[in-house]
């Protein structure tokens, strides 16, 4: 009964009226709140997504306009010796030449399409007296395609690099415990440059390399193929300066993204396609 009273007291006095209108904006002021904060959600997730879509085409396009910058493959030289009638200084001999066999791939070309390559044998020497007294040698390479076709063939000279018997033994006095513990060898890696500026041929990609060093006194510690492409333009700039370009192909790829998007809306729903009824009188 006295809970009735002061109901209607307030009622009269205007406060229920006022507090049912505050309760009623202040839901209202939630719901707007909630709608607002939900759309700007679904915007900022919208524009995540296409920032990892931006993003994403970059990495690919990367990945397909790139090259391996490098390729490094093992040689194992292969010869045939001399039966004991035929020794050299009491030595056994080579009764050919060494040669090697290298296969770069079975199914799919290595090399990118008209993207320059430079083809290198890396060989480590002794500084052996048989190598030093073979002075120039020649190293040739064979490059060829599935069946067997020669693509490409070079010939290069090398020899081991000279040092006076003064150097040899002011080195070997100020190196001589690295020698003895070895830390160091006395060997020379030569680099021979067979091919400076090789192109692969769409039409007959390389799948092997032969190789064949024209000496039968020569002595080789180990040798290896390297493949280093010449990156140009782009591709350089891609591969020298990755977080640049990154954000610049980024930003590129999420203009055009933006520019498609917009294109495909205004087509959808511009003023050419708002449709009505039209009545034109007669003259």
């Amino acid at each position: 009964m006295f809970g009735r009273l002061i109901y209607r007291i307030l009622e009269y006095l205007g406060v229920i009226h006022r507090y049912d209108k505050l309760k009623a904006k202040t839901v209202q002021s939630t719901y707007d709140t909630i709608d607002a904060v939900f759309k700007v959600g679904i915007a900022v997730l919208f524009c995540l997504v296409l920032v990892w879509v931006s993003v994403l085409f970059y990495v690919l396009f990367y990945y397909t306009y790139v090259p391996a910058i490098e390729h490094i493959k093992p040689v194992h030289l292969q010869f045939s010796s001399c039966d004991e009638g035929k020794l050299q200084n009491g030595n056994k001999a080579m009764c050919g030449f060494p040669e090697a066999h290298v296969q770069l791939t079975r199914y799919h070309s290595l090399l990118m399409i008209g993207q320059p390559y430079k083809i290198t044998v890396i060989m480590e020497l002794p500084e052996s007296e048989a190598n030093k007294q073979l002075g120039m040698f020649m190293v040739c390479g064979r490059l060829t395609g599935k069946g067997g076709t020669t693509v490409a063939n070079s010939c290069r000279s090398s020899m081991l690099r000279y040092r006076s018997p003064l150097l040899q033994v002011l080195r070997l006095f100020a190196l001589g415990p690295l020698f003895v513990f070895d830390f160091m060898e006395e060997k020379q890696t030569l680099s021979i440059e067979l091919f400076p500026s090789f192109e692969e041929d769409q039409n007959f990609p390389v799948t092997d390399i032969f190789l064949e060093l024209k000496s039968n006194q020569i002595e080789v510690y180990s040798s290896k193929v390297q493949i280093d492409a010449h990156l140009s333009g782009l591709r350089y700039l891609m591969f020298h300066w990755p977080f640049f370009s990154a954000v610049l192909g980024s930003v590129f790829n999420l203009g055009v993204i933006i520019f498609v998007m917009l294109l495909s809306w205004y087509k959808l729903y511009g003023p050419a396609n708002i449709t009505g009824n039209f009545n034109f009188g007669d003259d």
